[in-house]
């Protein structure tokens, strides 16, 4: 006879004896372990001022109405093509060559400007500054026609009041951002009535509004743009830090401001109840392609801050903040006007031909102006070394 429970027995140990040496799930499991652990970093990239005075599009122009900016980028493409994500501030408008072009005070640059922003690398533009209603309504409308027909994302100015209540989030290598954008002032101009929409304000409260309204999107990080403070002051002002402490307890992330034309500190803070571990403020980034060629208006920067997310608890660390400073060379090369951004920490390189020992000093200043403005309120890199 079978001894049915003897038999039950053997298939019971053989069960857990194959469960042991095989187990569909194990892997999954380790994987999963391992996840605890695991993170993602991405750089993000930001620069400040993208001007288009009227030399500036007069040295880009190829022929008729044919203009090609992107030889002014070829000294830093390197440095941007270690960025995920690249933001600059446009501070001019694209209303169209039959409205003709034209540099300060009221801006209306070629559209290829934009085109070679895209060229280069650039990703997401501000568009919320003093020029951006240089050209009315059709200005703004025209303008935000053509970075998106270039695939490049923005925000600060709208089409309409549902274009306005999104919030642009963007997906960086799985990191989601949330990006909001405000200027100051339209020079003395302002948004019809009846369209108030065209323009972000600053106004400390409805950016606490927009804030927890982004919020409501779980990013992972919320980066806020104000286009605030003096021209040419090398220094923030009272009114500049009142509004960057709203938006840092509204619960910003990081805060990227520009209008003084020069460079101005940057400064970490305490984060408000956010994921990320330490804040940073840039008060001015700075001119980063100009025609303004006097003493610290000649220099920019590009920004670089990495930000590393761990996989399990979803919480991000600041890891790391680099600074490379910039300076616009504006000169003859091969009997035409040309501009070139160089890395200012170049002015000793000596491929660089075009350079004259006059500017070679200009250049050399500038990169010690900016080392130190940069480095002045805590531990930034610049060019990879403190």
């Amino acid at each position: 006879m079978i001894d049915f429970a003897m038999l039950h027995k053997v298939y019971l140990t053989l069960a857990v004896l194959l469960s042991l040496s095989y187990n569909p799930y194990s892997s999954f499991q380790r994987a999963d372990a391992n996840a605890q652990d695991s993170s993602k970093v991405i750089t993000l990239s930001f620069v400040g001022d993208l001007m288009c005075h009227m030399p500036q599009y007069k040295s880009a122009m190829v022929s008729a109405d044919s203009f090609d900016f992107a030889p002014v980028f070829e000294n830093v493409i390197g440095e941007f093509k270690k960025s995920d994500c690249l933001f600059g501030n446009l501070e001019t408008v694209f209303a169209g060559a039959d409205k003709n072009y034209s540099g300060y005070p009221l801006f209306n640059s070629p559209d290829d400007y934009v085109k070679s922003l895209r060229t280069v690398g650039f990703d997401f533009l501000f568009t919320s500054n003093n020029h951006c209603i240089d050209r009315g309504e059709y200005g703004i409308l025209r303008t935000i026609q053509q970075i998106n027909k270039c695939g490049i994302k923005s925000t600060g100015t709208f089409s309409s009041q549902r274009d306005k209540d999104s919030i642009r989030i963007i997906n960086i290598k799985g990191i989601n951002a949330a990006l909001l954008g405000y200027t100051k002032d339209l020079n003395g101009n302002a948004s019809p009535k009846n369209k108030m929409y065209l323009v972000n304000i600053i106004d400390t409260a409805q950016i606490r509004i927009d804030i927890a309204k982004a919020r409501t999107y779980s990013p992972d990080l919320v980066i806020v743009y104000m286009h605030i403070g003096e021209e040419d002051q090398r220094t923030e002002n009272k009114h500049q830090r009142e509004a960057v402490s709203a938006v840092v307890n509204a619960g910003a992330d990081i805060i990227i401001c520009s209008h003084p034309h020069v460079l101005q500190p940057v400064e970490y803070f305490k984060t408000n109840n956010t994921k990320l571990d330490s804040g940073i403020v840039a008060y001015s980034l700075g001119n980063f392609f100009s025609n303004q060629q006097w003493r610290y208006s000649d220099a920019g920067v590009i920004l670089d801050l990495q930000i590393e997310k761990n996989l399990s608890s979803g919480k991000l660390k600041l890891k790391n903040v680099n600074a490379v400073p910039t300076w616009v060379f504006k000169g003859i090369v091969k009997n035409k006007m040309r501009y070139y951004i160089l890395p200012s920490s170049m002015y000793g390189d000596t491929t660089l031909t075009y350079l004259g020992n006059s500017q070679k000093a200009k250049m050399k200043e500038a990169y010690y102006d900016s080392k130190k403005v940069l480095q002045s309120r805590g531990k930034i890199f610049i060019n990879g070394e403190l």
